[in-house]
């Protein structure tokens, strides 16, 4: 009863990912009707991977078509637009089929006689198509912080693997931007202790004041960013200096009100519910942080009954939370919920326009792309990829740096 309940929950909208479900789909059917022969178990692998490999070159002439149609103002009328009505925006080529055959080396998976290509199998070609693509044009890498960079509530060590590599971007001129739900106002020195092992990397390595003001740090969603400066420490620019003119014109009371409604329903979550848990509020944020462990179905109870109750507030229920008059972010934050005013859409539209990079040379990297996550917005104002922890960060960044090396 409880492995059924699982599956039927993970059908459910707000867990799926449309585009690597129909994927997923399409590579069943050669996994299905095509079964290793024991007899000749190199050749049925090296055949699979070509069924696979064109699966994925067809994908990719899709994602093709799709893209010249958004450019003629009519991408409703692809083919994967009828397949996959969710799709969004593609800013770059994927060239699938190479990222697959890079994957499957590694992994093995046309190998596999008993588990199909799975959703992990795909979200990794995805990622490693992405990178393929981007590297040659990239500006700027966005990250978001607890389980793509750290752990959930640690700190960055000074021993990470990713400390390396960030300072590898930033010498090659490319900026770095973390973009975290994280918020502590303007005090620098919060920011400063999460990032602590970053922060001494850059001391130790010695980067030039060039290169660390090439390092920002944007917390509360996009409320509150932070410049490395020479002595390697954060400063807080002011929102006058960059804040668009629709983060200007939400004034305090607006925000406010807005948080007595989100407030409001998570204390109705935890009553409801029956949790124990307690409500923090801040400046620009609302949040219930459980003092037990809760279920992923708890959170997501409480995401989307916020999530709700803020549309309904603005009055545009059937709206996006990046819709509406207030943009928003209510999502599961794995161990608790946060809403916050604001979302990394804008942050990320915040530091593109500061940097000047589009859209097509920009990469944002974090781990909650489900529709309850807060990086999920992303994906309408840049590449993105999709990892699960700190070392699929690793590994993504490790590709990118093998690419970088060869242009």
């Amino acid at each position: 009863m409880t492995s059924q309940y699982r599956v039927n929950y993970h059908l459910r909208s707000h867990k799926r990912d449309n585009l690597i479900e129909f994927i997923k789909g399409m590579l069943l059917t050669p996994f299905v009707l095509h079964p290793h022969d024991e007899e000749s178990k190199a050749t049925q692998e090296q055949e699979n991977a070509n069924r696979y490999a064109g699966i994925f070159g067809s994908i990719e002439m899709l994602i093709d078509e799709h893209r010249e149609l958004l450019q003629a103002g009519i991408p409703t009328h692809s083919r994967l637009a009828k397949l996959v009505p969710s799709i969004g925006t593609f800013f770059t080529r994927l060239p699938l089929e190479a990222a697959f055959r890079h994957i499957n080396c590694t992994n093995r998976i046309s190998a596999r006689k008993h588990v199909p290509p799975s959703f992990n199998d795909i979200r990794r070609i995805l990622n490693m198509a992405q990178v393929m693509a981007i590297a040659p044009e990239l500006q700027l890498v966005t990250f978001d912080g607890d389980m793509t960079l750290y752990a959930d509530g640690q700190n960055f060590a000074d021993d990470s693997a990713l400390v390396a590599l960030l300072i590898g971007l930033l010498r090659r001129g490319i900026n770095v931007a973390i973009v975290t739900a994280a918020g502590y106002g303007t005090d620098a020195v919060r920011y400063e202790q999460r990032l602590s092992g970053l922060l001494r990397g850059f001391a130790k390595e010695e980067l030039l004041p060039a290169q660390v003001a090439r390092f920002y740090v944007l917390g509360g969603e996009c409320n509150f960013l932070f410049r490395c400066r020479a002595d390697y420490r954060l400063e807080f620019i002011d929102d006058a200096m960059y804040a668009s003119s629709s983060l200007r014109s939400w004034t305090d009371t607006q925000v406010q009100q807005l948080l007595d409604v989100a407030e409001a329903e998570l204390a109705d979550c935890v009553r409801r519910l029956g949790i124990n848990a307690q409500i923090l509020r801040k400046p620009r944020a609302v949040g219930l942080v459980p003092h037990e462990e809760l279920t992923r179905e708890q959170l997501d109870e409480c995401a989307l009954s916020s999530q709700m109750a803020l549309l309904r507030s603005q009055g545009a229920p059937k709206s996006e939370p990046c819709d509406v008059p207030i943009p928003f972010c209510a999502f599961n934050g794995g161990s608790d919920c946060w809403v916050d005013i604001g979302n990394k859409l804008i942050g990320v539209q915040i530091l593109q326009e500061m940097i000047g990079s589009p859209p097509q040379a920009t990469l944002h990297v974090g781990d909650q792309f489900l529709s309850t996550g807060n990086d999920f917005s992303t994906r309408a104002a840049c590449c993105t990829c999709w990892i699960i922890n700190p070392h699929e960060t690793q590994g993504i960044l490790t590709e990118l740096d093998a690419i970088l090396l060869q242009s």
